[in-house]
């Protein structure tokens, strides 16, 4: 039970990390979404041989972590977190591609491991950059800046309820599991009978209090518009921020930097 209050208090940590005061944090939400969008971009379209001409990719995110006194520790829980989904994608390339491609001192490296070491550099990457890019914006922020972008307001909206709903369900199932082991004592393994009649109830409590909250809603004037307190407007900095970062991307992305360096340190 304590550990999943723990896990349910750092649910929205991400968003209490956008409340700081830092460089990155005082950018409009649309030139961090772009930015990021671009970073991703450029970080998916490599060939999937590719390693090294990612590795200085790396920088964008460690800029953002450092300018926007991000903890490195809560990041790199999240991707561990999410982890195992990207292994199970290319967990079986050094089965079926069984290709040389490299050799070092007579040890034979096959393309399907670079193939998943390409994959994982992607991985960390572009999550890493994603939550950042809530770390550093929050997701109201995000919903704002794709409303402002013009991205159909339904879309944003549902977006914003799925978000917001995850914390209604987190909220519930804790209330409920506090109820089992009251109720349980000793008792660690739960009984599939006992686990479906839990499931059930869950998500019958999840829906009657969505309505209840969406009730409430109307009734203090939502009309699906998002407003935050805080005004954002492209400025200089914005400006300068987002050419800047993008240029650097597309430099990364045409030349190879890694191999350029190694024959001028060469």
């Amino acid at each position: 039970m304590l550990a999943f209050d723990k896990e349910y208090f750092n649910i929205g940590f991400l968003d209490t990390l956008s409340y700081k005061h830092s460089f990155v944090h005082s950018l409009d939400p649309r030139i961090k979404l772009l930015t990021t969008l671009a970073f991703i971009l450029c970080v998916v379209s490599f060939p999937k041989y590719e390693v090294f001409q990612i590795i200085p990719f790396f920088f964008f995110p460690v800029f953002i972590l450092s300018a926007g006194n991000i903890p490195l520790k809560f990041i790199l829980k999240k991707l561990l977190v999410v982890s195992p989904f990207v292994l199970f994608v290319g967990v079986f390339n050094p089965v079926f591609d069984t290709e040389a491609i490299y050799s070092l001192n007579g040890f034979v490296i096959s393309k399907g491991w670079v193939s998943l070491l390409s994959i994982m550099i992607r991985f960390i990457l572009t999550v890493s950059a994603a939550f950042l890019l809530i770390a550093t914006t929050s997701f109201m922020g995000l919903c704002l800046a794709l409303e402002r972008m013009k991205v159909p307001k339904v879309f944003v909206v549902q977006l914003l309820f799925l978000y917001r709903y995850l914390f209604v369900l987190a909220g519930e199932t804790m209330r409920l599991i506090r109820a089992v082991n009251m109720r349980a004592f000793d008792r660690k393994n739960l009984s599939i009978k006992l686990f479906v009649s839990i499931t059930g109830t869950l998500f019958m409590k999840t829906i009657e209090r969505s309505e209840r909250i969406y009730q409430a809603m109307c009734s203090r004037g939502f009309d699906g518009e998002i407003r935050l307190l805080k005004r954002y407007k492209i400025n200089f900095t914005d400006t300068v921020f987002a050419l800047a970062t993008i240029t650097v991307f597309i430099i990364l992305r045409k030349y190879d930097i890694t191999n350029m360096l190694g024959r001028a340190l060469g």
